[in-house]
């Protein structure tokens, strides 16, 4: 079983797919997190993550890039966004992705292009979405949490960062963030993180009984 959770930054759609993968007992990848390590690696080589040959030099990171706390900051995040403009970025880590979606009982993937590129064969494909609005409160009291009320960006340019990101994955030629045709939609911004999870579990369990 493949569970494919697309949807924009700040939607829900990571605290959702891990969920999913522990009710559902199989492994979770956040593919997001290939990006930022790449968008990372440009900057710790001087690169410029908006040069295609700067990005692919950067797909060849260590896996301990992985675990690092600064991949989950918002200007990695910026980074992610812009390396992941690049084709050749994009095909560079797509095998690793479609080997980890086609591993064993299966797994559960949330990005931005599962459902229509990495996982198009997905047993349930969601897309998660919510208001820029809301996201930006989600992602503004999480980074308070985090950093601290003095250190925490303002909310106005989480919230411009997040339009931009939103642009900039919408419109970029490789793999649009989109939905796919036979995705369900789920918007989150009127949810806590336990409703959406429970509506996430609910779908995907109506899914697989319509299937049989």
């Amino acid at each position: 079983m493949i569970i494919a959770v697309d949807g924009p930054t700040a939607s829900g759609k990571g605290t959702i797919a891990k969920a999913l993968a522990a009710h559902f007992g199989i492994p979770h990848l956040d593919t997001g997190l290939l990006y930022r390590a790449v968008g990372r690696q440009v900057a710790l080589c001087g690169g410029d993550p908006d040069d295609a040959a700067d990005a692919l030099a950067a797909c060849d990171f260590d896996e301990a890039l992985l675990a690092d706390p600064v991949l989950r900051d918002e200007a990695t995040g910026s980074l992610a966004s812009r390396v992941s403009t690049h084709p050749a970025v994009r095909a560079a880590l797509f095998e690793r992705q479609r080997a980890f979606a086609t591993q064993g009982a299966g797994a559960v993937l949330d990005g931005r292009d599962i459902g229509t590129v990495i996982a198009p064969d997905a047993t349930v494909k969601l897309f998660v979405t919510a208001s820029v609005d809301a996201r930006a409160h989600r992602r503004w009291r999480e980074m308070i949490g985090r950093l601290g009320a003095d250190s925490a960006p303002p909310l106005a340019t989480i919230a411009a960062d997040l339009a931009a990101r939103d642009a900039r994955d919408a419109g970029r030629s490789s793999a649009p963030l989109v939905a796919a045709p036979d995705a369900v939609m789920l918007d989150t911004s009127a949810l806590d993180a336990a409703g959406a999870i429970a509506a996430a579990i609910a779908i995907v369990e109506r899914a697989i009984a319509e299937k049989g």
